[in-house]
């Protein structure tokens, strides 16, 4: 069992994890610490400089990379923690792409959120030379792009690659001011060992990893993804009548809201043009929509022709394990065969 450790956040007593960090602890208390590089499935770095705190009247320490303790006070804003914190998110700021009405993240993006707590002033940026960078936006990608002039090198793409996918696709190249974040050997994302996951893309927390042709959905849907037998949880964003968007569902054992290129990009078939909505019997040669009775005879009539060692069943990864049972028992107990297969491989 988790011990509980009590300590007090701006006055307000509250109740921690044993190994928690401070961030965490206050987060999921509703109390705000400004930060860009940290994300509760990732390691923390601290690499950002802006979750400074103040424990018991001490020095400012990072309270991404402190872990709570029984009794401590602590203190999210003082003026040395501010004035801190605005130098910090002034620079990021100063070396970032400011087209911020046209960006895929501006209606969650970290840096937005950051910039209006700490109450950053035009005046202030103004001092500062701006970024001449104009570094190319990479849209290699079928699904998402990356424009390293958003990018604040906050590192949790590199962090979610490296730590939750587990290929490493992603890495820091050139150093100091130059520092940038790019594949192995600066190759185009389409050219690397990138998987298409989109895993980095929804940690990002500016507009730097974002979708290719974001629409914003009016409402979620919570089913399970059809593409395999792992049985994903997903939210599928809907806009009138069309899917638009799928997010994983973090609360699913299955995948703890992980998905893969398929589950998280491979909507489009839902909503296709091309898609069957009537079953086809073909006549003469050719395809015609039939009813569903006139086509469950015809399969019905077709399978009693060919009993036996003519048949053989197929079963799918898309179906449950229930489904995968009836198939095969109705192969051998109906068909009288043992000609049944399943195929995991999409």
């Amino acid at each position: 069992m988790t011990k509980e450790i009590k300590l007090t956040i701006d006055g307000q007593e509250i109740v921690a994890s044993e190994g928690q960090n401070i961030l965490d602890a206050a987060l999921e208390n509703d109390i705000y610490i400004p930060h860009l590089c940290h994300h509760p499935d990732l390691k923390p770095v601290g690499a950002c400089r802006l979750c400074g705190i103040e424990i018991d009247g001490g020095k400012m320490t990072m309270s991404c990379m402190t872990p709570v303790q029984d009794g401590i006070d602590v203190k999210t804003d003082s003026p040395a923690i501010s004035q801190a914190r605005k130098i910090a998110l002034e620079l990021l700021i100063a070396d970032h792409h400011m087209d911020c009405l046209a960006c895929a993240a501006a209606s969650d993006c970290g840096l937005l959120d950051t910039s209006a707590y700490l109450g950053i002033q035009p005046d202030r940026l103004a001092r500062l030379r701006p970024s001449d960078k104009g570094l190319p936006i990479d849209a290699s990608n079928p699904f998402f792009q990356f424009d390293p002039n958003k990018c604040v090198v906050c590192g949790i793409c590199v962090r979610t690659c490296d730590e939750i996918v587990g290929l490493g696709a992603l890495g820091f190249i050139n150093r100091g001011f130059k520092t940038v974040i790019g594949t192995f050997g600066n190759k185009s994302f389409v050219d690397s060992i990138c998987e298409s996951c989109g895993e980095c893309v929804v940690r990002c927390p500016v507009g730097a990893l974002a979708p290719k042709r974001p629409q914003f959905p009016a409402r979620e849907v919570q089913t399970t993804c059809v593409y395999c037998g792992v049985g994903c949880g997903i939210y599928l964003g809907v806009s009138g009548d069309k899917v638009v968007s799928v997010r994983g569902d973090r609360e699913r054992p299955t995948n703890n809201g992980n998905l893969c290129v398929k589950g998280r990009y491979g909507f489009k078939f839902i909503n296709h043009p091309d898609r069957l909505t009537t079953p086809l019997i073909k006549k003469d040669g050719e395809f015609v929509e039939a009813t569903w009775d006139e086509a469950l005879e015809l399969v019905a009539t077709k399978l009693a022709d060919r009993k036996g060692e003519q048949f053989a069943a197929l079963a799918s990864a898309k179906c449950t394990s229930e489904e995968n049972y009836l198939i095969q028992k109705f192969t051998r107990a109906v068909m009288g065969t043992n000609s049944v297969d399943h195929c995991a491989r999409l």
